[in-house]
């Protein structure tokens, strides 16, 4: 038989472009069975009896999750793969799916050790029970940020896996992530080649300080609104300690927490580091320059002013082309899909925000295998 014959017969028979990359997605599980198998036993007391940071008890009327994803037998659509590929996966075509629900509260756990122990069984849980079940499926390592040596190995035990394509951190935090006691983290991040995203959910709660400057909000609203601060915090922070310039291939995913906020922040930033660069010497750029080569941003939630030229004109503003990536945020309440979400992009980038950008900083094959969840 030929050579071209059989390349033929090798090649998978169904294939397509990558057309949408999904960020975001928050899977239901893994459940308590599955994660203690996991877990060491010194730690099953304590995790059977549910312990956590807590929460602050924000009253949200709509609930966390949307209530009108429920499939056939029950389940809700975020508890398995297949409840995935039904609700959102095959409807709206998304290629590839970020599994990104984890355990970021325990980044404010006050215990380091179980902190690391919870996210290493929820880590090998889901590589076990939700990975396999679809192809479609790629997972972002969940972290503590609690003790970056041990976070570190973390990083580097699974960062051969072909469907890990990042690592998963709580923007909730002790202190800013720039600080040297984090650096392990970045370098293991830098040395694998996983993308760093942080994502918001914990602020207030466990060790970590109030949710604002100010201290604590009365209402989910201002909760939910202010939470923005601890991603500037942490982007200041970046690149003020000069982690970029030790880590020049590190890349930080900022996931869930609006995009408007980008533009006045480099604006404020360059100003001051052009009056204050002598206490930052080895920041030898304008801030803006760092952010714009190094963050990227995901599109949920996105600001919606009642003037849509507003928006186009911010995206003018910073390299929205190459810095924002689609993100769902299913099942959450005020999530997206890519139709609605990027009704109102400029055709010149709507590819790259909905798939390239992901392609080339995950480093996904530019085509991906067709084929739903397993029964």
């Amino acid at each position: 038989m030929p050579a071209s014959v059989l390349e033929a017969h090798a090649k998978p028979e169904t294939r397509k472009a990558i057309r949408c990359v999904d960020c975001d997605i928050h899977q239901f599980g893994p459940g308590k069975s599955d994660m203690l198998k996991h877990l060491p036993k010194a730690w099953h007391e304590r995790y059977g009896t549910g312990a956590g940071t807590g929460h602050l008890g924000f009253h949200n009327p709509v609930g966390v999750t949307r209530r009108d994803c429920v499939s056939a037998d029950g389940k809700h659509g975020a508890a398995s793969p297949k409840g995935l590929a039904e609700h959102l996966l095959d409807p709206y075509e998304i290629d590839i799916g970020i599994l990104t629900g984890g355990v970021y509260n325990m980044g404010v756990h006050p215990d380091p050790d179980y902190a690391d122990a919870v996210c290493s069984a929820y880590n090998a849980a889901v590589l076990e029970t939700w990975i396999p079940e679809d192809d479609r499926l790629r997972f972002a390592l969940s972290i503590s940020t609690r003790d970056a040596a041990l976070t570190a190995k973390e990083i580097r035990r699974h960062a051969g896996h072909p469907k890990v394509v990042a690592a998963i951190a709580g923007s909730a935090c002790t202190s800013p992530l720039g600080q040297r006691q984090f650096l392990p983290i970045m370098e293991a991040c830098e040395e694998t080649g996983l993308p760093l995203m942080l994502h918001p959910g914990a602020e207030g709660t466990g060790i970590c300080p109030p949710p604002t400057a100010c201290g604590y909000p009365t209402r989910y609203l201002e909760w939910h609104t202010d939470i923005i601060q601890s991603f500037q915090t942490h982007v200041v922070s970046l690149v003020c300690e000069g982690v970029f310039q030790k880590f020049p291939k590190l890349k930080v995913v900022l996931v869930e927490g609006g995009i408007s906020w980008l533009v006045p922040l480099m604006w404020r930033f360059d100003k001051n580091w052009k009056a204050l660069r002598s206490t930052v010497p080895w920041l030898d750029r304008k801030p803006s320059e760092v952010i714009q080569e190094h963050f990227l941003l995901t599109t949920q939630p996105i600001e919606e002013p009642d003037n849509h030229e507003h928006l186009i004109q911010l995206f003018n503003m910073f390299d929205a082309k190459n810095m924002l990536m689609f993100a769902s945020d299913f099942p959450h309440w005020d999530g997206d899909t890519p139709n609605f979400a990027l009704r109102g992009f400029p055709d010149e980038f709507k590819q790259r925000v909905k798939a390239q950008n992901a392609i080339d900083l995950f480093r996904l094959q530019s085509e991906s295998p067709l084929r739903n969840a397993k029964s």
